[in-house]
């Protein structure tokens, strides 16, 4: 079944990690609950650490009406 498109803008970010990192995001993306590629899994994985942050208050976002 296919996927709807994203509706959010989106901007391409390159990272470097360890071949270790690598073969874990590889087992992420074989369960199958975080995505089908790398790319997906890696994006959703960090969006949720981000939540977390701001959740914890760690993070705090900039009200958008003042950007």
């Amino acid at each position: 079944m296919p996927r709807s498109p994203n509706t959010e803008p989106t901007v391409k970010v390159t990272i470097s990690t360890s071949p270790a990192l690598r073969r874990d995001l590889d087992k992420v993306v074989a369960t199958g609950y975080f995505g089908r590629t790398k790319a997906e899994a890696a994006e959703r994985l960090l969006a949720e650490a981000i939540r977390n942050l701001i959740r914890e208050g760690t993070l705090v976002r900039k009200d958008p009406s003042n950007l």
